[in-house]
């Protein structure tokens, strides 16, 4: 799970997929846009450029970079003039036509002249609210709406290239979580062991670490902990909950561990949390939907008397990003479907007391599901 940090721009680019892979990403965006009667779609720096077209500006930048995908013409990308060489050796530049704007220029007004005046437009969630106000001024007759709502799936189901590296990045994840236990806890602070989990990530090639969580004794109740000072002792309960990217696609697993031995409460709440992450592994399957897999969790946890101490929905999506849709919860009614990629972690959270969570990257498959992590669920005992 984690606190997402993501959306970062300017780093950790994905390895390239070859051209015609993001033509036809940009084709099918741009289709199944116009079949829900919007005039196109807007993307600027962020996520979705980066898995529509391959291209990431080398900085954050307040200068407008704009991506304009419709069904009746072929992509646009209007970048500053000093970005426009980056931009062209994008890897999906070549089914682009690529124009620029000079300093001194109004970016907004070159940008209006792509765009219909009366057109309704979905917007990449990561664009800033400054270029979203200066485009409203430029077409004020035009509207709006977030991609993530009109598209939410755009980016769900996964194609056979991604699928192999999310698995190679939860390998990767995992080789780090089976050098971490063997390091030592007791003694040192969540900040010491979160460092050292970052390091060993890096190590197995992770080009960006989003989060290492760390939450010994009442902290691993609290599933956004930031590690801090607090020194780890004996028969602490640990959670370690970390993710990030690897070759441009995303790693998100925690395991939950114990200083010394830990005492019979520990051990039960643990197994239950065990058997929860099983019960929601085993629902996923085509046409299931996203909150069955969140209930068939959250059963085995009420029935174990913790009904109170779920604090978050059981998964999310995982691709370019450590977090985006499908969202595994209560109200969610998408149906899953082959090549989706996503976390299940349900927890149990003892406030002032201890925390559980136990969390693996999987994917829907013709005829269930398969983990992409595959290190033991066992309550490790640690020095």
């Amino acid at each position: 799970m984690g606190r997402d940090t993501s959306e970062a721009v300017g780093d950790a680019a994905p390895g390239a997929f070859a051209e015609d892979v993001y033509a036809a990403r940009m084709d099918r965006t741009a289709y199944e846009a116009a079949a829900l009667g919007l005039a196109g779609v807007l993307v600027t720096p962020g996520p979705d450029l980066v898995w529509l077209c391959g291209y990431r500006p080398t900085a954050t930048t307040e200068r407008l970079t704009l991506l304009v995908l419709t069904a009746t013409s072929q992509p646009r990308l209007l970048v500053p003039a000093i970005d426009r060489p980056t931009a062209e050796a994008a890897p999906g530049a070549g089914a682009i036509r690529v124009s620029d704007w000079w300093e001194g220029q109004d970016a907004y007004a070159a940008a209006a002249g792509l765009l219909r005046p009366h057109g309704r437009y979905a917007v990449s969630d990561a664009t800033w609210a400054l270029h979203l106000l200066c485009l409203q001024a430029s077409l004020p007759l035009a509207t709006y709406q977030p991609l993530s709502v009109v598209l939410p799936m755009r980016r769900a189901v996964k194609d056979a290239d991604e699928v192999a590296r999310l698995t190679a990045a939860a390998a990767a994840a995992d080789a780090a979580y089976e050098e971490v236990i063997g390091l030592r806890f007791g003694g040192r602070s969540e900040r010491e062991l979160a460092a050292d989990l970052a390091g060993l990530l890096r190590g197995h090639g992770g080009s960006r670490v989003d989060f290492t969580v760390v939450g010994a004794g009442p902290h691993a109740a609290d599933p956004h902990h930031r590690p801090g000072d607090r020194v780890i002792g004996d028969g602490d309960m640990v959670v370690l909950d970390f993710g990030g990217l690897r070759d441009g696609y995303g790693f998100d697993i925690a395991r939950t561990v114990h200083v010394g031995a830990p005492t019979d409460e520990e051990r039960r709440v643990h197994e239950t949390v065990r058997t929860a992450q099983r019960a929601a592994f085993e629902a996923v399957r085509p046409g299931a939907s996203c909150q069955d897999v969140d209930r068939a969790a959250r059963a085995v946890l009420e029935e174990a008397g913790h009904a109170g101490h779920v604090a978050h929905r059981t998964g999310h999506g995982v691709g370019v990003t450590t977090h985006e849709p499908p969202y595994l919860g209560e109200g969610e009614d998408q149906p899953l479907e082959p090549g989706m990629c996503f976390s299940i972690e349900p927890g149990v959270h003892l406030p002032d007391r201890f925390g559980v969570r136990i969390e693996d990257v999987v994917t829907c498959t013709e005829d269930g599901a398969r983990r992409l992590n595959t290190t033991s669920h066992e309550l490790v005992i640690v020095r």
